[in-house]
């Protein structure tokens, strides 16, 4: 009797993990009206061989270079790359992504890119960049906001941990 009940309380508490599990690694933010599935972050920067086994990492840096023949063409790509994978519900109107950002060498100044898409798609990716002189001078990015917004009204919205 006693291990029938210990059996089923262990059955149900592996479902309880199961079950909140999938939930509590999740980083998708699902707003009203659309989700930012996953922000995938890039960061070239001088001086860093890539010392790993795996190819991808590796051709990351290689198709960011790629073309760059002077060391002002390779200085001018480093710097940090963001791609957005984010769905709207409604795909018949417009969308506005906004990228805001904060630098190291900026304080709190927020600065703002935007990108309007039309033809809006079941699965979508936006794709922004601090590079070049902007990175040179300005310094890396500290803090990151990513708003997707449909005239005044915001759909969803992801952040990185120092944003506030």
């Amino acid at each position: 009797m006693a291990s029938e009940l210990r059996s089923s309380l262990c059955q149900f508490l592996a479902l309880a993990l199961l079950v909140t599990l999938p939930i509590s690694c999740s980083s998708v933010s699902v707003g009203p009206g659309g989700q930012i599935s996953k922000v995938k972050y890039y960061h070239l920067h001088p001086g860093s061989p890539v010392n790993t086994v795996d190819p991808a990492v590796q051709f990351e840096r290689d198709y960011l270079l790629y073309g760059a023949i002077t060391r002002e063409e390779v200085s001018d790509r480093f710097g940090h790359y963001y791609t957005i994978f984010w769905k709207a519900t409604d795909r018949t109107q417009p969308v506005t992504v906004r990228f805001e950002y904060r630098q190291a060498n900026t304080g709190l100044d927020a600065k703002v890119v935007t990108e309007e898409v039309v033809d809006v798609k079941r699965v979508n990716s936006s794709k922004f960049q601090v590079s070049g002189s902007e990175y040179n001078t300005s310094g890396r990015v500290t803090a990151w906001k990513v708003t997707l917004l449909r005239g005044q009204e915001e759909l969803a919205s992801q952040q990185s941990y120092l944003w506030n």
